[in-house]
C-alpha cells in the first residue's frame, strides 16, 4: 500500500473533535504504518504533537466556524451568525489554493471532522472526501432559527456541501441518523499510562478518591463559583484542566491546557468526572468506565443527546447549570462517587474507523 498521505479538516471548535481526528489518525497509524496525515486547522498544533506518534504535517487554516461561545456552557448566535456571513460561500480562491495544495502534498484523501471546507476542497481537487461526524453544523443550527431566522441561508449551504462527501461515517453518540458507509462505537484516544502512574505523578494514593472536573479545553473558572467550597471535601482531590498555570490550591490541583498531564490519562485515573456535556469528554468517560457528573447545557441541541446516551450506556449523576455553577453539585458528590466503573471490553470506534480507512486506501 505504500506511504499514503491524508489531508485531515479540523473544525476549531472546541477540542473535542480534534481529539475525535487524533483518535482516529492514531489508530490508522497503528494499522497502517507511514500513513502521513496533512491536518488543516486552527486548533492549536501541541493537541497533534501531544496526540500522535506518527507523521503529520500541520497547516493553520479557518477551515469552519462552528459556534461562537460566550463560556463553555453558552453560545453567542450573533456574533456566530456574523461569522458566517464572513466565511460562507467558501471563497473560491482559497478552496483552488487549496486545492493545488492537495496535489503538492500527494494527499489522496480528504476526510473532514465537520469542517466543510474540506469537503469542497476534495472536490476542487478530483480526490474522494470522507465525513466523520456525530452532528453537523446545519443540524444545529437549525436549534437556533427561532433566535435568529437568518441563519437558514447557511444551514441551505453547509447541508448541500456536507451531503456532497464521497464517504459517510457517523460515530456514537449520534444526533441524527443518517445513512452512510459506517457506524461506530464511541471514539476516544487511548490512555498512554496506567491509573497508578498518572497518580504517582499527581501525588495522589490510589486509595485517595480522585475527582476531575473539565470543561473540554475550556476554562472552567468562567462556570463556576464553587472553589472555595473545594476545601470542604478534605478527603477527595480535584483535579481541574483549563488553567492558566499549574499550581496547587489545597486539596485542588489546577493545570494549563497544555500540560504533560495527557487528558485521556487523567480520566482513566479518576473515580470520577465532572463537566460539560462535549463529545470528546463523553467518550472518554465511555471507554474509561467511570461514572460521569454531567452538566447539561439547556440551548445546545447535541446536549440532551449526549444526556440520554450517558443515561442509557454510562453511570453518571445530571447537575443543572445553576447547581454546577453554586457548587450544590458537591452535596451530591458522595452519590457519583459511589457509582463505581464500568468495566469495558469492546473495542474503541477509532479503531474500526481506522480498518475503513484503510481499506478505502487499498
Amino acid at each position: 500500500m505504500g506511504q499514503p498521505r491524508i489531508a485531515y479538516f479540523v473544525t476549531p471548535h472546541g477540542f473535542g473533535h480534534a481529539t475525535r481526528a487524533s483518535a482516529v489518525m492514531s489508530a490508522c497509524q497503528r494499522t497502517a504504518p507511514g500513513t502521513r496525515f496533512e491536518i488543516f486547522t486552527r486548533v492549536p498544533e501541541w493537541l497533534f504533537t501531544q496526540s500522535l506518534d506518527g507523521p503529520f504535517g500541520y497547516h493553520e487554516l479557518q477551515t469552519d466556524i462552528g459556534l461562537a461561545q460566550r463560556d463553555a456552557l453558552h453560545e453567542d448566535i450573533s456574533e456566530t451568525l456574523r461569522r458566517l456571513d464572513a466565511f460562507l460561500p467558501f471563497d473560491s480562491a482559497i478552496v483552488q489554493r487549496t486545492a493545488q495544495e492537495m496535489h503538492q502534498l500527494h494527499c489522496s484523501l480528504v476526510i473532514c471532522d465537520i469542517a466543510p471546507l474540506g469537503i469542497a476542497v476534495a472536490r476542487a481537487a478530483g480526490i474522494p472526501s470522507l465525513l466523520v461526524e456525530n452532528f453537523t453544523w446545519d443540524w444545529i443550527y437549525e436549534g437556533y432559527l427561532a433566535q435568529e431566522p437568518r441563519l437558514q441561508q447557511h444551514i441551505d449551504y453547509l447541508r448541500s456541501v456536507f451531503t456532497s462527501a464521497t464517504y459517510h461515517v457517523q460515530t456514537e453518540p449520534v444526533c441524527i441518523h443518517r445513512p452512510g458507509n459506517m457506524l461506530a462505537p464511541p471514539v476516544s484516544r487511548a490512555s498512554h499510562e496506567p491509573a497508578s502512574r498518572m497518580r504517582e505523578r499527581l501525588g495522589i494514593t490510589m486509595e485517595r478518591p480522585l475527582v476531575l472536573i473539565t470543561m473540554g479545553g475550556l476554562s472552567v473558572s468562567d462556570t463556576h463559583s464553587f472553589s472555595t467550597q473545594l476545601a470542604a471535601h478534605p478527603d477527595v482531590t480535584f483535579v481541574i484542566p483549563g488553567g492558566e498555570r499549574l499550581y496547587t490550591e489545597g486539596n485542588a490541583i489546577r493545570l494549563p491546557h497544555h500540560s504533560s498531564f495527557y487528558h485521556p490519562d487523567l480520566v482513566n485515573a479518576a473515580d470520577a468526572l465532572v463537566g460539560k456535556t462535549g463529545y470528546s469528554t463523553v467518550a472518554e468517560a465511555y471507554h474509561a468506565g467511570v461514572p460521569y457528573g454531567y452538566v447539561s447545557r439547556p440551548h445546545f441541541p447535541e446536549s440532551d443527546v449526549m444526556a440520554s446516551y450517558i443515561q442509557a450506556h454510562m453511570r453518571g449523576v445530571c447537575f443543572e447549570e445553576d447547581e454546577f455553577r453554586s457548587g450544590a453539585w458537591l452535596a451530591r458528590l458522595p452519590e457519583l462517587l459511589s457509582l463505581g466503573r464500568i468495566p469495558r471490553r469492546e473495542p474503541n470506534g477509532a479503531e474500526q474507523v481506522a480498518s475503513f480507512l484503510t481499506a478505502l486506501l487499498r
